[in-house]
């Protein structure tokens, strides 16, 4: 049986107190079942935003999507997860990324390791965490036990291997890191590399619950859509994208979970027809969309 569609907005811009609250109610009212918030420098601090968005709702989830861990010492972050989880009444989803953007680094005075440092550092951070948030005589102390709920997001086999073993929800980019220079920090890869991704994480999740016991319930499997438009030429939607895919086509495009297009109906479709081909049931989707997006909401909802 199909896992139940989850939708989640990831909230960018903070204009004031009442617009932001404002805005995390419209999101609920939307239907939109998680709000998150990122973690880039230029954006809101992501663990007073979502005590803010706590305050203003009632029903949603509340996370980060995904903190940049080069930013973070594991025991001042297990102290921030905690006092959030608290005060939110045990609704937050801990997001967590290794980085991939050298310049906030850079501006911040923070070193940027190689792939291979950032990923050790978000293993040991996991690791931390969970030593750290379920010690009795650790305070504050979060309101979920053992701990909130953990989503990695990533594409490379080590990271994948650590979400396998430590997370609830897997996040993928189905994306690499770009050359210097190019119009994003990360390119898109084929929809066929995707399912590569995926099956990956699979075998590592099953290496996983052969070594420690099968878990309640498998991972939940999450993307982020970049772009939802209403259109009726999907080819020239799917064209606009290729600068940021130039290793795809656009056929490939055109199946590519990173873009939704036509009227709700054909985008209700493409979500059912990506959770059936990739296993994806917990969508993302970014603030300039969450008003296009949520008439695709209403016609998944419950399904």
């Amino acid at each position: 049986m199909a896992r139940p569609f989850r939708f989640g907005v990831n909230l960018l811009a903070l204009e004031s107190a009442p617009a932001w609250r404002e805005k995390c109610r419209r999101a609920e009212q939307l239907g939109y079942d998680v709000l998150l918030v990122p973690d880039h420098l230029g954006m809101p601090a992501p663990f007073a935003a979502l005590v803010a968005a706590a305050e203003a709702t009632e029903r949603p989830r509340l996370g980060t999507f995904v903190l940049n861990l080069g930013f973070w010492n594991p025991a001042l972050l297990a102290r921030e997860v905690a006092t959030c989880d608290a005060l939110t009444g045990g609704r937050l989803e801990l997001g967590l990324g290794a980085g991939y953007v050298k310049a906030e680094h850079d501006s911040a005075g923070l070193p940027f390791g190689s792939p291979r440092e950032r990923v050790d550092h978000l293993e040991h951070t996991v690791r931390e965490l969970a030593r750290l948030l379920t010690d009795p005589e650790q305070q504050p102390r979060p309101a979920q036990t053992p701990r909130p709920p953990l989503l990695l997001g990533g594409n490379g086999d080590r990271l994948l291997r650590v979400a396998a073993r430590h997370a609830e929800i897997a996040a993928f980019t189905g994306a690499v890191q770009a050359p210097e220079g190019a119009p994003a920090p990360l390119w898109l890869i084929s929809p066929e590399a995707l399912d590569e991704r995926v099956a990956a994480f699979r075998r590592f999740a099953a290496e996983a619950d052969a070594d420690t016991g099968a878990r309640p319930e498998p991972p939940e499997l999450n993307y982020l859509i970049q772009r939802v438009d209403t259109t009726g030429d999907r080819r020239a939607k799917a064209r606009e994208l290729q600068p940021y895919a130039p290793d795809v086509t656009e056929e490939q495009l055109l199946e590519h979970p990173a873009l939704l297009l036509g009227d709700p109906k054909d985008m209700a479709d493409q979500l059912r027809a990506h959770r059936e081909r990739f296993g994806f049931s917990y969508f993302t989707v970014l603030e300039h969309n969450m008003e296009t997006f949520a008439p695709v909401i209403e016609e998944l909802r419950g399904s």
